[in-house]
């Protein structure tokens, strides 16, 4: 999925989050919109920054671990730096948490509201290197419109 796809999945989000003011129901539909979107993913889902730590939110996909700590795993250092993680690689990840073995590649995304970390939303694929800068760019612009 690329500019002209993502395009589509931004207008396809606004559409769905138009109106709604529950975070919980925001994120729940979103994560099942980009699971079923994007290709090659095992994962979609959301953490929220509580307490100092990351705790699993709406998600798409297999079980998932439930506390992430800041600075730990891909989910943890993505929200400690506030930037966006690619990982072309999760077993090159030092201190990678593998939540499912099956997954290869992942790519990270700090959200926020009203200014301040919120949490981040996480994607995982099965597939090598199946995310890369435009994602990135992509996924930032969704993200932010959970808050808007």
């Amino acid at each position: 999925m690329k500019a002209a796809d993502y395009q589509l999945l931004l207008e396809q989000t606004q559409a769905l989050l138009a109106g709604e003011t529950d975070w919980v129901a925001k994120t729940a539909n979103l994560s099942a919109l980009l699971y079923e979107q994007l290709n090659d993913v095992n994962f979609a889902g959301f953490y929220r920054y509580e307490n100092d730590e990351l705790i699993l939110g709406p998600f798409q996909g297999k079980v998932a671990c439930v506390h992430i700590q800041m600075g730990k795993g891909v989910c943890g250092t993505a929200a400690a730096r506030r930037e966006t993680i690619v990982v072309p690689n999760v077993h090159e990840f030092a201190g990678h948490i593998a939540c499912d073995s099956a997954s290869n590649s992942e790519i990270v995304v700090p959200i926020y509201r009203h200014g301040q970390l919120w949490g981040v939303l996480d994607i995982d694929s099965p597939k090598l290197s199946n995310f890369d800068e435009v994602d990135a760019q992509h996924l930032e612009q969704i993200c932010a419109e959970i808050f808007k």
